[in-house]
């Protein structure tokens, strides 16, 4: 199973391509992380609406590769890195590539949101989009490390 971070948006800060590296470097090998770029559609006086379908037709095209879709979004479901990491069981147990979509400075188009299997958010607080694609890549390390048995989250 493979997983994929899909970010609309410009060239990250270097700061948050190399910790975003890192965490690519340490997921173990039956479950890589891709992430690419979806380029923003040029503004120019263009309405919300077709900003998102524009960017719409991009995702898509890089989502034919993943069966499953995950949209992260303000009004997703608010989870704990635990049920984090039972996501990640079931999905690795049904073995189909997953990707998590990072919408936009506008968001994403409400056609692949109602089409995506799962709405997620990260935060009540509003993050940058460089912020979201650190933390999703993190919280995605620190979920497989549960699934691991590893130490590496704290309870109590």
């Amino acid at each position: 199973m493979k997983l994929g971070i899909l970010a609309v948006g410009h060239k990250l800060p270097d700061w948050v391509a190399a910790g975003c590296d890192e965490y690519q470097r340490r997921m173990p090998r039956e479950l890589p992380l891709s992430i690419s770029e979806i380029r923003p559609e040029p503004r120019h006086g263009k309405t919300r609406e077709q900003l998102l379908a524009a960017e719409s037709v991009r995702l898509r095209a890089a989502l034919n590769a993943f069966p499953r879709v995950i949209v992260l979004d303000e009004r997703g479901d608010d989870l704990t890195t635990l049920a984090l990491a039972q996501c990640l069981r079931d999905w690795m147990q049904d073995g189909r590539d997953t990707a998590f979509i990072i919408g936009g400075a506008d968001g994403i188009d409400e056609s692949i949101k109602s089409a995506a299997e799962r709405r997620i958010r990260l935060s009540s607080l509003t993050l940058p989009h460089a912020m979201a694609r650190l933390v999703l890549c993190e919280q995605l390390y620190r979920a497989m490390s549960v699934v691991r048995n590893h130490p590496y989250h704290r309870e109590g």
